[in-house]
């Protein structure tokens, strides 16, 4: 007996735990509004980067624009304009100096070289070996002083022989004089012919010539001999020695025994522009002693003081000046040999002149001028009021270092005047025409200066402490 079929109905799957189930309402198969597909379930993405950007951007846009600053910078400007506005510009701070009466020295200051009036090379004048070196290096000789010795023992023999030849010459000389006399009598008694007479006469003078030669021989050995005692020519300090004992030396040696340089006194060479030539003559030719001092190379230290004692006698064409040599005593050695210094020539010196600091000079396109300040009257009387002060901004205005300005300075002006500019220093200048003495200029602070400009003379650094310790306590005060 066969079984019948079974048939199976079809189950739907249910929910796999930890899946959201059907959403009721929705048909089999469809997406859920608003939810993810069941395929490919969609990331969020996060947005607190986002929002710390934006709050950054934010924070750094408000301080940059604060509306405050602009306020605050208004209340300041507004304030400034307030108290110099209706009297103009504000005073430029300056310094400012008078016109006095002195004398001026004219000083010309160049670039020297200092120069020993002697510097010897000492070498030696005949060949020979050297015995002796009898001097130090460095040491200080005198003239005639030994330095060295050079064996005299060869011309020592040659003056012996010349020496020699001398007497037998002086023998030869004696016979034939004595000839001579016999021949001149036998002549006169005509015993014997004239012409034997005269060939004796020729020959006593033969024999007076070798003695001659023979004479300057020995001189000239005697000469080397002396030249064999090497000495000092002249003062001075000896350098390092070029030779030791024992060497053998010739003239002309290519830097001799050793050189010597006097040090006292000493000059100094320097030159002059040609310009001021005829002034330099002419006080020369008069008898004026033109002192010259002498400083270091930063030309800041004196090292020596002496005077003019020869000018050169022609101008270098190539740059238009002339040598002088000044003289200097040097007895504490200050100076030495090729060094170079700075030489202060005083050339001359104006009397009861015009002075004025060198840096209150200016150059502008019509010439040199100066500002000369006019005073004016208290600056409480000539500065107004400011309209509608705030009670609250009025205090701190008035702690002020404006409020406590000296009277009559805030109110001085100045004016352009042109010069005549004299002879200068990095000090003074003198002023020929234009300026009287007593008359005040500004030295410091012209940048901004022109025709009319106020001025005002800041207080000293201590002065200014306290308004500036007051205004820090009050603003303290208002935070």
């Amino acid at each position: 007996m066969s079984e019948a079929p079974v048939r199976t109905r079809p189950t739907t799957p249910g929910p796999t735990p930890g899946t959201p189930g059907p959403t009721p309402g929705a048909l089999p198969g469809q997406t859920p509004p608003g939810g993810p597909p069941r395929d490919a379930p969609r990331r969020r993405r996060p947005i607190l980067p986002w929002i710390i950007l934006l709050v950054v951007v934010g924070a750094i846009t408000f301080a940059l624009l604060r509306p405050h600053a602009k306020t605050e910078g208004g209340q300041r400007a507004g304030g400034h304009r307030g108290q110099h506005g209706a009297a103009g510009e504000a005073p430029q701070p300056v310094t400012e100096q008078a016109a006095r009466t002195g004398d001026m020295p004219v000083t010309l200051t160049e670039l020297g070289t200092v120069t020993p009036l002697a510097t010897v090379t000492v070498q030696s004048q005949i060949s020979g070996y050297l015995m002796q070196v009898n001097f130090q290096e460095g040491q200080e000789v005198h003239r005639g002083d030994q330095l060295a010795l050079i064996d005299p023992r060869p011309y020592i023999a040659t003056r012996d022989q010349y020496v020699g030849q001398l007497a037998r010459d002086n023998a030869l000389l004696g016979q034939a004089r004595i000839d001579l006399a016999r021949y001149q009598l036998l002549l006169r008694q005509h015993s014997i012919a004239s012409q034997q007479a005269d060939d004796q006469v020729y020959l006593v003078n033969q024999y007076v010539g070798t003695v001659r030669s023979d004479q300057a021989q020995i001189d000239s050995a005697s000469l080397n001999i002396g030249y064999c005692h090497i000495t000092a020519p002249v003062d001075g300090r000896v350098g390092l020695r070029q030779v030791d004992a024992g060497n053998y030396v010739t003239p002309g040696l290519a830097n001799g025994l050793v050189v010597l340089t006097e040090l006292h006194p000493i000059s100094v060479i320097f030159s002059v522009p040609e310009d001021n030539l005829e002034t330099l003559m002419t006080r020369l030719r008069a008898g004026a002693v033109l002192p010259v001092e002498a400083y270091d190379r930063t030309d800041t230290a004196h090292v020596a003081s002496g005077r003019v004692a020869v000018v050169d006698n022609q101008v270098d064409v190539n740059t238009g000046t002339v040598k002088l040599r000044a003289v200097f005593d040097n007895k504490d050695e200050r100076l030495f040999p090729s060094q170079f210094v700075n030489a202060r020539l005083l050339l001359d010196t104006v009397h009861d002149a015009v002075l004025v600091p060198t840096n209150a000079v200016q150059t502008g396109p019509e010439g040199q001028f100066v500002y000369v300040v006019r005073r004016g009257t208290a600056a409480s009387e000539a500065a107004p009021a400011p309209p509608n002060p705030k009670p609250d901004a009025a205090k701190p205005e008035a702690a002020k270092p404006e409020a406590a300005k000296p009277a009559g300075r805030a109110s001085d002006t100045v004016t352009v005047r042109n010069i005549t500019a004299g002879v200068s220093s990095s000090a003074e200048t003198v002023i020929t025409s234009g300026l009287q003495a007593g008359e005040v200029v500004v030295t410091d602070g012209t940048e901004h200066l022109r025709e009319g400009s106020r001025v005002v003379v800041p207080p000293p650094p201590g002065a200014a402490a306290a308004p500036g310790q007051h205004r820090h306590h009050h603003r303290q005060a208002a935070q």
